[in-house]
């Protein structure tokens, strides 16, 4: 079977192009989806029509979760001011003043949370950035919505368990964020005593940063549970119409995802994800991604390192 036609039921199904350097590693991806059901790949080819499960593993094969931990500071940190701008107004109970200004702000005065989704998170590195920025800002007031079209991937985000070339890349700032694991046994993966945060969110800031520091002698790490209350990750197609979710969001990241559509499906996602953003609140796109794009509903803000849009009409 051409693997042509392989690469069309791909674009079919999310939209990707995979390129024709990719090839070999869709033959390989496809087979070993084969190889573990007991199929030839014509067989595959007919069962994954109907068989949402296969068609599930085949996708969590042939897509390559790629992320990596604050992997642009900027929009990290340009996110994280907007979320401390728009604690400070609830703070100061001014929201209601801000409401003829909103696009200004970018507040959502409906519902008091500070709302950013995380679009293509895969393994879920960059939605923990944002979380361990967050906090270390002693921002309370949000939610982070991680979402990916692998459920593999999703899993790994969920449990916010990596190796140490992940901790590695996050800044000394945030180490106090991560947590040591002892490895057991294969399937059994705890946290070394040593190692165990406080239980209460309002504890968090009284970690020992010097107990929390990358332990070389251990294998893997993971995010203290403290974070995980605010963050939550769930399976989206973005290139179907279906919502993520009911809530507007302040700030809707998408980097590094776009470049795998084509540019018109590229227009659709874009016009599906202001239609989700809340009036004044952002897209934050990869730098130089998507320059094309000229909505007549956002507008594009000038920063020297952040591709940031903003919503100004509905």
């Amino acid at each position: 079977m051409a693997v042509v036609q392989w690469q069309r039921y791909i674009e079919q199904e999310i939209g990707f192009v995979l390129p024709k350097e990719q090839s070999q590693w869709l033959l390989n991806a496809i087979e070993t989806t084969a190889t573990e059901n007991n199929l030839s790949v014509a067989e595959l080819w007919d069962a994954v029509q109907t068989n949402s499960k296969l068609n599930q593993q085949l996708l969590d094969t042939v897509l390559i979760p790629e992320s990596r931990f604050f992997r642009h500071e900027p929009s990290i940190e340009f996110i994280t001011s907007l979320a401390k701008q728009y604690c400070a107004q609830l703070t100061q109970n001014t929201i209601e003043d801000y409401s003829s200004d909103s696009v200004k702000s970018g507040v959502d005065s409906s519902r008091g949370v500070f709302r950013i989704w995380s679009v293509g998170c895969a393994t879920g590195q960059e939605v923990w950035s944002l979380a361990m920025s967050l906090a270390a800002k002693n921002i309370s007031n949000y939610m982070l919505l991680g979402s990916d079209v692998s459920r593999k991937a999703l899993t790994k985000a969920r449990k916010g368990q990596y190796d140490q070339r992940q901790r590695k890349l996050i800044p000394s700032t945030y180490q106090h964020f991560t947590q040591s694991l002892a490895v057991t046994d294969q399937n059994d993966i705890q946290a070394t005593p040593q190692y165990q945060a406080s239980t209460t969110s309002q504890a968090l800031p009284k970690l020992h940063l010097d107990k929390l520091l990358p332990n070389e002698s251990s294998a893997y790490w993971r995010v203290v549970p403290e974070l995980h209350e605010q963050v939550s990750f769930i399976w989206h197609n973005i290139f179907t119409q279906g919502l993520a979710t009911l809530h507007l969001q302040q700030v809707i990241v998408c980097q590094n995802v776009l470049i795998y559509f084509r540019q018109f499906d590229q227009r659709d996602i874009l016009t599906r994800l202001s239609a989700q953003c809340a009036l004044g609140g952002y897209i934050i796109l990869a730098p130089g991604e998507a320059l094309f794009w000229r909505p007549s509903n956002m507008r594009r803000i000038a920063h020297p390192q952040v591709n940031a849009w903003q919503k100004i009409s509905a």
